[in-house]
């Protein structure tokens, strides 16, 4: 006889496509989430046949398939779920379907970025977010100069970490295209105002292997080519918050001039090998 298999209720709610696990964890904590007509603990599992609501509606494991959309965004829409936002993402697109986006785009940003009904591909997206390359074209208020593109290449320290190496080349006097692997807060905008330059306009034009393709305002499906890429992609991927967490603590390493270093500096190398060590 087969076991049982059983999954954590905040993930089961993701995997439907009802809300995002953080989002889950909310409405468990708030006991608006029943289990057999039972109000559930944080960390509850869910067997298949168990019936499952919020706020009394009925959670089904989707009949129809998901869905995966490619949009590309307006400057001023928000990439969120919450509707006292009156410029959400998901009243303008208005789609049939409870969909949500993957990870978000700025709101004086436009270009592309995914939208889906699958909360476990999401989680694997945005847990691997390290791993995947997103380009933008960026504006500026100021002349391109050579030694900005090396060392916007090289890494800028914002949001008390080092940026990675990313491929930066100069379009016009004032474009540049940018291909990052990282997804901190604010990123491009943080990394020009370091270096004194404001961004005029942002657009990102390439998630992975999928291209912007559709004029502004505007979605389509992704394709099932695409859609095996990007799968093959994510299924190669870290997916532990604990594993997503170490790599984006990578860039910190290379801070150290090892060269000019003086010999009262060796013991302190040692210790942070250790810590390295431990990480690991």
């Amino acid at each position: 006889m087969p076991e049982k298999t059983f999954t954590r209720l905040n993930k089961y709610l993701s995997e439907v496509g009802y809300c995002s696990r953080r989002e889950a964890d909310k409405l468990i904590d708030q006991g608006r989430v029943t289990i057999n007509g039972q109000v559930p603990e944080m960390g509850t599992k869910v067997a298949p046949e168990d019936v499952v609501r919020v706020d009394g509606e009925l959670i089904n494991e989707p009949k129809e398939k998901h869905v995966y959309l490619a949009f590309n965004k307006p400057v001023g829409i928000v990439c969120t779920t919450a509707q006292n936002e009156k410029d959400n993402i998901i009243d303008y697109i208005n789609y049939p379907k409870r969909i949500f986006p993957i990870g978000r785009l700025d709101k004086p940003s436009e270009g592309l970025i995914f939208l889906t009904s699958d909360g476990n591909i999401v989680n694997k997206i945005l847990r691997a977010r390290n791993n995947h390359e997103k380009e933008y074209v960026v504006t500026v208020n100021k002349l391109i100069s050579p030694l900005f593109i090396k060392r916007m290449s090289n890494g800028i320290p914002i949001l008390d970490t080092i940026t990675r190496k990313c491929e930066v080349e100069q379009i016009s006097k004032y474009t540049f295209r940018i291909v990052l692997t990282q997804g901190l807060n604010r990123q491009i905008r943080r990394m020009c105002e370091y270096l004194g330059y404001e961004v005029v306009q942002l657009k990102r034009i390439r998630i992975m292997n999928v291209t912007l393709d559709v004029p502004v305002g505007k979605w389509r499906y992704l394709t099932e080519e695409e859609l095996k890429v990007i799968n093959a992609d994510v299924n190669d991927s870290s997916k532990t918050e604990e594993a997503s967490v170490i790599k984006e603590s990578k860039p910190k390493r290379p801070n150290a001039s090892s060269k000019n270093t003086s010999s009262k500096r060796e013991i302190p190398k040692s210790k942070n090998k250790k810590r390295r060590d431990h990480r690991r």
